[in-house]
């Protein structure tokens, strides 16, 4: 009942930020743009926990099992990517007046191209963010709401039906006050576990700090295996590229910033926060280690699985009642803040881009339900399905939809060519394949597989189509 209690508490002051950020105004500028008054500096906080899921807050503690501290090369990258959101993505958004990123397409390329990144945009969200609330609702119901009786239906039913409750009025308006509310959460509950934990190793602050430094898995920094899908390199390059593509290119994660005040102030909202994630996933990673300190210590046997390190501990009531309620804030703060801004995110979307009806308050309400409904849909779904091999497959799927998305921007941005728009959606979704088929061909003649680096070539032979229908088409114009 204390867990139940918490999870209720915790979304009755998220009903109050809905209420005062909305009860006035509900319009579709405050449910799409918030007006265009929101501070930045409020606006980069809660970012930075709208970016981690609750996948990201049970897998990254886990990640020091297998690849150490190396993470936060990635991390690293992500900085270079949010400087060129900042600098080359934000002023094309702003000149603009966009309220969804993929209008630009229509304006540079035309409208197959418009309705081909639209569409990669709602297919891809969907179904990763309700795969990511998939694997947070197993992770609640397994450590929390089985032990009082509640069914896997109902667990999925409630929990989205009080995202479209606190997020039907004021949209983004709303989402950028109640981020803000469940990064706080989420950081009080990760630093809380953590001194837990430090508490049961009877280590100092200061002690902790040095054991962590001083443990095996505390590698950061792989710069002599150039095949390693660690290598340094590569997860720079890679980090970099991860952020344009799934930020600087995602609806979900533009709209919040596109509700700047200006160009300026939105550019200091993604520097900001593009700093922040180095520090905020040392924390996560440092977890781990005193997680895996604390087994050795005990005897317990590590999981097979890095995603169980966390739950082993924190869920279980092995480190007390206090951990297992401060680990329920932390998920379900870290997952909502990412799946109620993918609910918003698409419902913008399907109104503004697909239907092409920005004003229609009465499609926005209805597509809102309908979206929320096919989200709890899917989830149930993927628990019918229950295969992990399948789950995998989504996530696989996902992650080749955003290579298209960099290849359209790319090229509209960098060569002033007009492609031919209607080959565009068959040249968008022959990438992915041909990306697919490389992939399965390396593994099995050569036993290398691709990592993040994938999405850099899909990228690529997205442009390099689109190029060659320039050519084949008509001859380059300018801008």
């Amino acid at each position: 009942m204390l867990i139940l209690s918490t999870v209720f508490t915790y979304f009755a002051i998220l009903m109050l930020f809905s209420h005062l950020t909305a009860h006035r105004n509900s319009d579709n500028q405050t449910f799409f743009r918030a007006n265009r008054r929101s501070p930045w500096y409020m606006v980069a906080f809660g970012m930075v926990g709208a970016s981690i899921s609750g996948i990201t807050f049970v897998s990254v503690p886990g990640m020091t099992m297998r690849t150490d501290m190396t993470y936060i090369q990635t991390c690293i990258g992500f900085i270079l990517g949010y400087f060129a959101i900042a600098f080359v993505l934000l002023p094309v958004y702003y000149k603009l007046n966009l309220t969804t990123i993929y209008t630009y397409l229509r304006q540079r390329l035309g409208t197959r191209s418009y309705k081909t990144g639209a569409w990669f945009f709602l297919i891809s969200k969907m179904t990763g963010a309700a795969v990511r609330f998939y694997v947070v609702c197993i992770m609640l119901q397994r450590f929390v709401l089985d032990t009082v009786g509640v069914p896997f239906p109902v667990t999925v039913a409630a929990m989205v039906a009080l995202i479209w409750l606190y997020t039907r009025r004021g949209g983004i308006k709303t989402l950028v006050w109640t981020d803000s509310f469940q990064t706080t959460c989420m950081f009080a509950a990760l630093i809380l576990i953590i001194y837990n934990v430090t508490g049961e190793l009877g280590l100092s602050p200061a002690d902790a700090v040095r054991a962590i430094a001083d443990d095996a898995h505390s590698r950061i920094f792989v710069l002599d295996d150039w095949v390693s899908t660690q290598n340094f390199w590569k997860q720079i390059l890679s980090g970099a590229f991860i952020a344009i593509v799934m930020t600087g290119l995602d609806q979900d994660m533009m709209q919040k910033n596109l509700t700047c005040r200006s160009l300026r102030d939105a550019q200091k909202d993604v520097c900001t926060y593009g700093f922040a994630f180095v520090p905020a996933n040392l924390l996560f990673l440092a977890l781990g280690i005193l997680l895996m300190q604390l087994a050795r210590k005990e005897g317990i046997a590590l999981p097979e699985s890095g995603d169980e390190l966390l739950p082993m501990f924190a869920a279980t009531g092995r480190l007390g009642e206090t951990v297992v309620v401060l680990f329920t804030i932390g998920i379900v703060a870290a997952s909502f803040s990412s799946a109620d801004s993918a609910l918003t995110a698409l419902t913008t979307s399907y109104c503004v881009d697909i239907r092409e009806r920005y004003g229609d308050e009465r499609l926005r309400r209805r597509a809102h339900i309908t979206i929320a409904v096919v989200f709890a849909l899917f989830i149930m779904l993927f628990k019918t399905l229950n295969s992990t091999s399948v789950i995998d497959a989504i996530y696989i799927l996902c992650s080749y939809t955003y290579g298209p998305l960099l290849g359209l921007f790319a090229f509209g941005l960098f060569t002033n060519r007009q492609p031919s728009d209607r080959l565009v959606p068959y040249i968008a979704v022959a990438s992915p394949v041909m990306c697919l088929a490389l992939d399965t061909a390396a593994q099995r003649c050569w036993g290398y597989k691709f990592g993040y680096e994938l999405l850099m070539i899909n990228g690529l032979l997205t442009f390099s189509g689109l190029y060659i229908s320039a050519i084949c088409a008509k001859p380059s114009h300018a801008k």
